[in-house]
């Protein structure tokens, strides 16, 4: 095989791996339908319009990709039940000072649950392990199968109490 022939084949490999995590994530779309109508589940949880503010990471190239196709999928309005979710980029550090938001998407790779709980915001991630860490109150993720997670602990601590019904469909940890 030729040097050239090698780059060629380097740089696909790399781009295979590159886009491997991209095709992961099948429909973002999804996964923000599920998180939104997911807040109809709280006890007194929000109705009507609530900004999800996108906490993403400007120096994490993953968390920024995350963000745009967050915002990208929620558009200028993304009805889910009895919310229509509008999105706000949020940089991490910004956090601390942040109001006018009903809850929090945290990009993967962003751990925001020390201020989320001062705040009392509910957060919310696509990757299972920021609700099984504890770094966000509940994960959400349509593929290959629908699949809730709660962590207990995060949900207390910002004063979030699910519905019965909710509990009955996702696993709590």
């Amino acid at each position: 095989m030729s040097n050239r022939n090698n780059r060629g084949a380097i740089a696909l490999c790399a781009l295979v791996l590159v886009a491997a995590p991209l095709s992961a994530r099948a429909d973002m779309a999804k996964d923000v339908q599920i998180a939104g109508r997911a807040l109809t589940f709280l006890e007194n949880g929000p109705t009507g319009k609530v900004v999800l503010g996108v906490v993403f990471d400007p120096a994490k190239p993953a968390s920024v990709a995350e963000k745009n196709a967050v915002i990208a999928a929620i558009g200028g309005g993304m009805s889910a039940g009895a919310v229509t979710l509008t999105a706000r980029p949020v940089e991490a550090s910004a956090v601390p000072g942040l109001s006018g938001v009903g809850a929090l998407y945290v990009t993967t790779g962003v751990n925001v649950a020390a201020a989320a709980k001062a705040k009392k915001l509910i957060t919310i991630g696509s990757d299972t392990s920021c609700a099984t860490s504890g770094a966000c109150v509940m994960s959400v993720s349509s593929e290959p199968k629908v699949e809730i997670v709660v962590n207990r602990a995060a949900a207390a601590a910002v004063g979030a109490v699910f519905k019965a019904a909710f509990r009955m469909m996702i696993r709590e940890v």
